[in-house]
């Protein structure tokens, strides 16, 4: 991921925390047959390792886990995005040298992926995932809920991932590079948005406040 200084985010805090927030991941291996990538929602255990393992599951009839990985795994995690127009820039009147782009958050996380089978470790990873998902819910569901010989049946069809990490890439581009005048604007235009995700991006945009500004 092309990530200039400006935007680049180092912080581990933030990068575990846009992981968590992020409820699909995308995973990418490169094989003698070419990329292949799979939509799946991943978790970090953040107690393992240097920089943590994140674990998930494919379905058995799925390609990817039994292709040999050339290299290593890429799991790609998305935060908010919006759109941001040309209309809203101060210097839109200015000088009228402006163009579209796309504010997001965005974490690339490297490293070896493993497949396995065992049915115990399995079982804790769909556990885990459910838990971390059904959590906000006031009555949350339980694999145990399940019959057992179901999931046993179920636990069949999968395959387990895990990816010690490597390496992160945390990109968060949100108009840091721009005026503030024109952040300002950008702010105001997203959080005006009828869309809810203009509007969470827009609270993240970097402005001043007005005690800020008269402080200075």
């Amino acid at each position: 991921m092309y990530v200039p200084p400006a935007f680049r985010d180092d912080d581990l805090d933030n990068i575990r925390a846009n992981i968590r927030s992020a409820r699909l991941a995308n995973l990418v291996t490169a094989t003698s047959d070419g990329p292949l990538a799979t939509p799946l929602p991943l978790f970090l255990d953040e107690t393992e390792g240097e920089r943590g393992v994140l674990y998930g599951h494919v379905a058995r009839a799925n390609p990817q886990w039994n292709s040999p990985p050339i290299g290593e795994a890429l799991a790609i995690f998305m935060g908010p995005e919006a759109y941001v127009t040309p209309s809203w820039y101060a210097t839109k009147q200015e000088t009228g040298k402006v163009v579209p782009t796309w504010n997001y958050i965005a974490v690339h996380a490297y490293g070896p992926v493993e497949f396995f089978h065992d049915p115990g470790r399995l079982l804790e990873v769909v556990k885990r995932l459910t838990n971390m998902h059904e959590a906000p819910r006031a009555k949350p569901w339980t694999v145990d809920e399940a019959p057992a010989d179901f999931v046993a049946a179920q636990l069949r069809g999968i395959v387990g991932l895990r990816i010690p990490v490597t390496r992160f890439e945390g990109k968060r581009k949100m108009s840091q590079n721009r005026p503030e005048a024109d952040r300002t604007r950008v702010s105001a235009g997203l959080t005006a948005s009828e869309d809810p995700r203009d509007r969470e991006v827009g609270l993240l945009i970097p402005v001043q406040s007005k005690g800020e500004r008269s402080s200075t």
